[in-house]
């Protein structure tokens, strides 16, 4: 059993490759049967999303498994396999789990830290849950993989400081005004960082917003994204007064809003505090206004400045979670080893049990006279002398899983207690029940597979 990672995204493809290999959402529910019923499957989970399309699937052989992925990512989109291949990244086993882990905390995203891509995961998993897809495996990895990356975000700093120059503007705005919930915000120009901007201010609680433009039907398509008015700059005096936040980022060779403006538009506003952020090169505002009492003007290089700085810490705090993340591979691995120790336990518990019932059955045969009630009390207690025997064997086979020797040690541990017929008794109804599975076109189980392997 092996697990696999293998898709492209944003570091290893360009956009017109990728937009060839995105899954829409209505098409996923078949695109996971369709990937399930691949030879060598036995689990699968796909995320798709602008920036990434991985298959994670749980394979019963790691060549079948590579080449079946591929194979059905070729079909589905009908391109050449060879055309992709090379922008394809395959992880196994421990470095697919460990891709997984950085991907739900975000490390591996464009902003690292970014949270959007947790409640993805946490949504393709959830699908393929659905379509019963899933099974042993991924049911326990992905929602480890979705519990850490709730844990990264809440217990660490790596998605608290602001990392693209639009979300900087905001976060320096709070800082004056503790909340935009009322406050009017006013666009010089309608280019795509002042509207990145302005989405970020209208959902934190802009109450209003005008946008002026050289062309007013841009104006006018802006600023109906926001409920907003479109005004002409032969107002711009009035809309100063108005405003409490001024976004400029027009293309203008000179100032578009000059000292002069800006003073005369704070003489009416009773105090009221300025806060700009000029995002033009050349400048849109006259840097002179920050001499002002009550405005706060802050440009593209101040707002670069806090983005360095901010993407710094975020390296910070990712390097503390990949501390994390390597404790969470290993308690993965941990219980992932135990799946082998469960045909042992259950094989010495029907063994100790067969015996103990075997012993009832001669003590009822030998002892005639003993009353319903005295063989209710043997029965207990004899079952309970059975159980606490195999406490401490049972503990000690769990452990054992988890050393590098494990295979060597559960060998000896079948051996010693003489477990073999049991277990090739086990084997072989699974095998049994696995292939009429087959024969009647279901896929078998994880335990299913591993015993038409064997």
């Amino acid at each position: 059993m092996h697990t696999i990672a293998i898709g492209l995204n944003y570091k290893t493809a360009p956009v017109e490759i990728r937009e060839k290999l995105v899954f829409s959402e209505h098409q996923l529910p078949e695109a996971l049967k369709k990937l399930r019923s691949s030879k060598s499957m036995m689990e699968c989970v796909i995320l798709s999303t602008c920036n990434r399309t991985e298959l994670y699937v749980v394979a019963d052989q790691l060549h079948t498994g590579r080449y079946f992925a591929k194979a059905f990512l070729a079909e589905w989109f009908s391109v050449d396999m060879e055309d992709v291949t090379p922008y394809l990244v395959i992880r196994e086993n421990d470095h697919a789990i460990e891709h997984l882990f950085r991907v739900a905390c975000g490390l591996d995203s464009m902003v690292i830290g970014e949270t959007q891509i947790l409640g993805q995961v946490k949504q393709a998993f959830l699908l393929a849950q659905e379509e019963k897809v899933t099974g042993t495996v991924f049911n326990q990895l992905f929602k480890q993989a979705v519990t850490l990356g709730k844990r990264v975000h809440s217990s660490t700093e790596i998605s608290s400081q602001a990392v693209s120059v639009s979300y900087a503007g905001v976060e320096l705005g709070k800082k004056i005004f503790g909340t935009f919930s009322g406050k009017h915000v006013l666009i010089l120009g309608a280019g795509k960082m002042s509207e990145l901007t302005a989405k970020h201010l209208y959902a934190n609680g802009a109450a209003s917003i005008s946008v002026m433009n050289r062309t007013k039907e841009k104006a006018v398509e802006l600023a109906s994204q926001f409920a907003g008015t479109a005004r002409s700059f032969a107002e711009l005096n009035d809309a100063l007064k108005e405003a409490d936040v001024v976004i400029s980022s027009t293309g203008a060779r000179d100032f578009v809003v000059t000292k002069e403006n800006a003073a005369d538009a704070l003489k009416k506003r009773k105090g009221r505090p300025l806060f700009a952020i000029d995002i033009a090169v050349p400048r849109d505002i006259d840097p002179e206004i920050a001499t002002i009492s009550d405005v706060y003007l802050y440009d593209i290089d101040d707002l670069q400045n806090i983005v360095e700085t901010n993407k710094k810490e975020r390296k910070k705090e990712a390097e503390k979670i990949g501390v994390m993340i390597e404790a969470e591979i290993d308690d993965f691995k941990a219980w992932l080893n135990t799946l082998g120790v469960v045909p042992l336990i259950t094989a010495l518990r029907e063994k100790a049990l067969q015996i103990q019932g075997d012993t009832m059955e001669s003590i009822e045969r030998k002892l005639p006279h003993l009353s319903e009630r005295d063989i209710k009390v043997l029965n207990k207690h004899t079952k309970s002398i059975v159980n606490q025997l195999l406490r401490d064997p049972l503990t000690r086979v769990k452990e054992l899983a988890a050393e590098p020797d494990a295979k060597h040690s559960l060998e000896l541990f079948k051996t010693i207690f003489a477990l073999e017929a049991q277990i090739e008794l086990a084997e072989k109804a699974e095998a049994d029940h696995a292939e009429q599975s087959w024969k009647e076109g279901q896929r078998p189980s994880l335990n299913q597979g591993m015993a038409l392997r064997t």
